[in-house]
């Protein structure tokens, strides 16, 4: 996972939503309780959090405050998600190999980085999608790369966005019921001891 793959999610996601600004922004989602607007800017968020707290190191920096204003016009917001994916991408792709930060889910590297990036920009573009009664679908690239890196433990083969939706809380795989808690692996794969979180 790098800043390319990034921006390739960010850039898939933004196009899609750009061609429903005329949808109402507002309306709350079904599976996340959060409008469109409000989506579209926690994504933005979640993009500037990861490349301040890659950058602070593996220690929790919890002075520092982020946001994206979700009353913002669409088109605005979906220029915020640009320049937020660009400066991810960014400090993701400047990153010497030993360079790590810390996130809730574990002391990542630059790869985790951009994998927890480009997981919320496709993941939360669905719900936003589905807030504006339409459907999405993540490039399956990104969602097979995203599986790879981030949910490791996560069945191999099938429809690699499905996987990924499911893997993220928000689909049935065949027999397999929507998970009701789910981690990211942030830490470098060859940290990964093959278990399920």
């Amino acid at each position: 996972m790098d800043g390319t793959t990034l921006l390739r999610a960010v850039e898939h996601s933004a196009g899609f939503l750009e061609r429903h600004l005329d949808g109402d922004w507002r309306r709350p989602g079904e599976q996340v309780e959060m409008s469109a607007a409000q989506l579209v800017a926690h994504m933005a968020n979640c993009l500037l959090w990861y490349g301040v707290d890659f950058c602070a190191g593996p220690r929790e920096l919890a002075t520092n405050t982020v946001s994206v204003d979700d009353g913002a016009e669409p088109v605005e917001l979906l220029r915020a998600l640009r320049a937020a994916g660009r400066v991810l991408a960014a400090v993701v792709d400047a990153a010497d190999p030993g360079d790590r930060g810390w996130h809730p889910a574990g002391i990542g590297d630059a790869s985790g980085f951009a994998g927890m990036g480009c997981d919320e920009v496709v993941v939360h573009t669905h719900d936003a999608a589905q807030a504006l009664g339409v459907d999405f679908e993540g490039p399956a690239d990104v969602a097979h790369a995203v599986l790879g890196r981030m949910f490791p433990w996560a069945p191999a083969g099938g429809d690699r966005w499905q996987v990924l939706l499911w893997a993220n809380g928000r689909a049935v795989l065949g027999a397999r019921p929507r998970l009701t808690s789910w981690r990211w692996h942030v830490a470098p794969l060859a940290e990964w001891d093959g278990t399920r979180p």
